[in-house]
């Protein structure tokens, strides 16, 4: 008998707790999903919510990333010709021909180059300092991190090769970088 009172309590618990979760006589959301879900809801007024900008913040103070890192740099770091640069907000991309060889110039201007920075030193990466190139500048293997006053500019180099052959370059890059901030 109390076998059958446990069972009946769990059948009735169950068919309370799904009935809860249902969404009621409205059809789901254009897309299929639920109202709510990653979809824009009608606010009170009738208006639909403003959407969120995809445009980045144009922070006029900071120079733009390719003027900083012109194409002829990049192809003199990377040691090959680049294709034009992709821009995407505070960045700058150069990428080598997709004939080869493997070659890439990143150039990061504002947060995104220092998160890159401390991304670097959290994952414990040598780190070494380069003297007199701007308020402070610093290098890895494979990039270089110049700041002046609150700005910060990262450069990184993507090629197959020994990273030592990468040092002097990204040195004389970085100097050249501090000079246009």
């Amino acid at each position: 008998m109390r076998t059958r009172g446990l069972i009946a309590l769990t059948l009735a618990a169950t068919l309370l707790t799904a009935s809860a979760g249902c969404g009621g006589d409205e059809p789901p959301a254009a897309g299929g999903a639920a109202p709510g879900a990653g979809a824009p809801v009608a606010e009170p007024t009738g208006e639909a919510p403003a959407q969120p900008s995809t445009e980045p913040v144009d922070d006029a103070a900071a120079p733009q990333a390719c003027a900083l890192v012109s194409k002829a740099d990049a192809e003199r770091l990377a040691g090959t010709p680049l294709q034009e640069p992709v821009v995407a907000g505070q960045s700058c991309t150069y990428t080598g021909p997709v004939s080869g060889p493997t070659a890439q110039v990143e150039v990061f201007v504002g947060d995104g180059a220092k998160k890159y920075l401390d991304i670097e030193r959290q994952l414990g990466h040598e780190i070494r300092e380069l003297a007199g190139a701007a308020d402070e500048a610093l290098l890895t293997a494979e990039a270089f991190f110049v700041r002046k006053g609150e700005l910060w500019v990262a450069v990184r180099l993507v090629r197959l090769n020994d990273p030592q052959e990468n040092r002097a370059p990204l040195e004389r890059l970085a100097r050249t970088v501090a000079g246009r901030m």
